[in-house]
């Protein structure tokens, strides 16, 4: 082997004029490199991805646990003392005047009697005034001082289907019953006692959350 041999040619390489073989840069390093920066990108993608994954589960749980524990906050509303709420009366408590604007005779002593059996006090009995005789198309008409609003006529309501309802300037607790042209009778006393039960049953509490 000659002293211009290059080392690791093993003589297969002879140098005998000023032409050299050419070097190359073995392969192996850019392998690495590649091989290495494809390892990084695996494992930045994978990375994310688990980061991804724990934000959507842990998000998850903690919508459901705000849910259920607004669902254990929410409570019915205290319901009203006896005393603050406002009850209807009873028909004992509210005295019907009635009066016929009819042609039809007796339908005024009729209605009172009927009225009377159902529990109410009777008042005045006889023909309607001149601003009603003959001016009531309906089945009724209930008059009263503006306070009846608050429980006399939803109480003697219940009796007369279709009865309308109608306030005037007199202070007393007393109502009247105007009867109308289409009156035929009172509701049936199982209809007007049902209605009345449920006139006084308490509304359920609405939730508060």
């Amino acid at each position: 082997m000659s002293m211009l041999t290059p080392p690791g040619m093993g003589g297969k390489y002879r140098i005998t004029g000023d032409v050299y073989p050419r070097m190359r840069r073995p392969h192996r390093r850019r392998r690495i490199v590649l091989a290495s920066a494809a390892a990084v990108v695996v494992l930045g993608a994978a990375g994310w991805g688990t980061l991804q994954l724990v934000d959507v589960f842990s998000g998850g749980d903690d919508t459901r646990k705000t849910t259920a524990g607004r669902q254990s906050d929410c409570k019915p509303a205290p319901a009203a003392s006896a005393s603050a709420a406002a009850k209807p009366p009873k028909p004992a408590q509210v005295t019907v005047n009635v009066y016929n604007a009819t042609p039809r005779k007796g339908l005024a002593k009729a209605t009172a009697d009927e009225l009377k059996k159902r529990g109410f006090a009777i008042g005045k009995i006889g023909n309607a005034p001149a601003a009603y005789d003959k001016k009531v198309p309906g089945a009724g008409v209930l008059l009263g001082a503006p306070t009846a609003t608050k429980g006399a006529f939803a109480v003697l309501g219940t009796q007369l289907a279709g009865a309308t309802t109608k306030v005037d300037a007199r202070t007393t607790a007393d109502v009247d019953l105007i009867i109308g042209t289409a009156f035929k009778n009172l509701s049936p006393k199982a209809t007007a006692d049902a209605a009345l039960v449920a006139l006084n049953k308490p509304k359920p509490a609405p939730t508060r959350c």
